[in-house]
């Protein structure tokens, strides 16, 4: 059984349409991320979830159960806020034991389960202190603590990593990757970074416009990507319009650049149906790309800037035709501006789609 269902829900404000007919289903367990940017719809999504918001039409079903009506509070969701949303008057035990204390869980139970929620997220002997001793991490550290200790069936998280500084945002990403694993937690997680999503997700749904584009795993959307947008949103990636002719010998794809004869070939995406007289994309991430004419796919360039980033290089080369192609390179010795090149790749690293969403 899913343990979180949508049903077809719509969510108007006016005349804006802010969700529109979304369905999904989310495993007992799962690791899920609703990942786009800012007004796609994927916080109204969850605050539906959690009850905060009441959709226009729809259903949304947590264990089976419809909850489409239910109150926030009779939905057994924990929640976790970018904010934090800590009691500044309560200690960090008081604010992990106002919920059980609702509860009326005994007084024992408690001092035990809130000892043992500050175990798990490694901040054993910070009971007594309030909320303005703590840094910006343990906050949050706190405030996933607080949402747990009441063992809801369903964990929603409200980008609650935006407030912090990268370095911390990495730590905490394993962190709640840990926690939730070792909970073993149905968690339903809101961003609009990409690596954020990569990094923590079982599957990503990748949202636009109050739809949703494409469902699938980390790996699945990186390599295989279903449109222009998705390809863009995550990671870095090349786009070379081409014209597509299926390989009816070998399966795939033949693509050439307008006005080139060279052929490449594209062993990805055989249900891909290009339009009649349509350009396609050549969709190449950088990190596929090779120096060199060891593979079997290639082009010619002149390489005119070199970026460091760190774990590469990032080489801006120019093709004719003022193509554009960024590769990027783990070579020690890397060309430098305005040497020419020879750029390479696999049949299988490249992805064709739809020429028209590029626009």
């Amino acid at each position: 059984m899913a343990s979180v269902e949508l049903q077809d829900v719509v969510k108007h404000y006016g005349d804006a349409s802010v969700v529109n007919r979304v369905s999904l289903s989310v495993q007992d367990g799962e690791f899920l991320t609703l990942l786009g940017p800012s007004g796609c719809g994927k916080t109204t999504c969850l605050r539906m979830v959690a009850g905060f918001v009441t959709p226009d039409s729809g259903s949304i079903r947590i264990a089976g159960q419809d909850v489409t009506r239910v109150p926030a509070y009779r939905r057994d969701t924990g929640m976790v806020f970018q904010q934090y949303a800590l009691f500044p008057h309560l200690s960090v035990a008081q604010n992990l034991a106002f919920g059980l204390q609702l509860r009326k869980i005994r007084r024992q139970d408690i001092r035990h389960r809130v000892d043992d929620a500050l175990e798990r997220i490694r901040l054993p002997g910070y009971g007594h202190r309030y909320p303005d001793e703590l840094s910006g991490g343990q906050k949050q550290r706190v405030a996933l603590a607080r949402a747990l200790i009441l063992s809801p069936r369903v964990l929603l998280l409200d980008e609650p990593l935006g407030a912090l500084d990268q370095k911390l945002r990495e730590e905490l990403q394993q962190e709640i990757k840990r926690i939730q694993k070792e909970v073993g937690v149905t968690t339903i997680f809101v961003t609009h970074d990409q690596n954020e999503a990569l990094s923590l997700s079982d599957r990503v749904v990748v949202m636009r416009h109050g739809g949703i584009v494409q469902i699938g795993s980390p790996k699945t959307l990186y390599d295989r990507p279903v449109d222009h947008y998705v390809a863009s949103f995550i990671g870095k990636i090349n786009f070379l319009p081409v014209r597509a002719q299926r390989d009816t010998a070998q399966g795939g794809w033949f693509v050439n650049r307008p006005g080139h004869t060279t052929q490449w070939r594209v062993l990805t995406n055989t249900e891909y149906q290009p339009g009649q007289d349509q350009l396609s994309l050549l969709a190449l991430r950088p990190e596929r790309i090779e120096l060199g004419a060891g593979l079997p796919n290639q082009i010619m360039g002149r390489v005119e800037q070199v970026t460091y980033a760190g774990d590469g290089w990032l080489l801006d080369v120019r093709a004719d035709d003022d193509l554009r192609i960024v590769v990027k390179v783990h070579n020690r010795s890397t060309p430098v501006s305005g040497e020419n090149v020879t750029l390479s790749w696999r049949h299988e690293d490249a992805v064709l789609l739809p020429g028209e969403a590029a626009a």
